[in-house]
């Protein structure tokens, strides 16, 4: 399925659209260049999710993953920096991919086998100055059950 949106408000409306289908450990696999706006959708789901205070998600580059509280717990990874998948492992990935919450992994191509079978997966293009093309795959029926819902 593609998406396109001309502005952040298209993107945010995006964002929210797709928190309202995620699950107790739904996996998202966010795919795109620096500046493509991964951060920005997290924040924007974040916001679907309910979270108090969005401005609080951020990048989690430095800090390879960050926790909010919402509806559902988000686990928010950055795999940018990372060496290897097993680095990305032994942040504790696969506890988190089994829990409670909802996963949101920037930059998930650069651990494409520490990724879940099952997941959502999003690539994003930058099509203009606020435009983005958004690219979703589902894997497993949960999964592809989202991409129905958020057209």
């Amino acid at each position: 399925m593609t998406i396109d949106v001309d502005n952040i408000e298209g993107t945010n409306a995006f964002g929210r659209r797709l928190a309202q289908c995620l699950f107790p450990g739904a996996v998202v696999a966010l795919i795109g260049p620096l500046g493509a706006g991964k951060t920005h959708l997290v924040r924007a789901i974040a916001e679907g999710l309910g979270i108090a205070n969005s401005q609080v998600v951020n990048s989690p580059t430095f800090v390879l993953i960050q926790e909010y509280e919402a509806r559902l717990p988000i686990y928010h990874f950055d795999a940018y920096r990372l060496k290897s998948e097993a680095e990305f492992a032994d942040l504790g990935v696969h506890e988190y991919f089994d829990g409670d919450g909802v996963c949101l992994v920037e930059w998930a191509d650069r651990v494409p086998k520490s990724m879940p079978a099952e997941r959502l997966e999003i690539r994003i293009t930058i099509t203009g100055p606020e435009s983005r093309r958004f690219e979703v795959e589902g894997f497993g029926a949960r999964h592809e059950e989202i991409m129905g819902a958020t057209k």
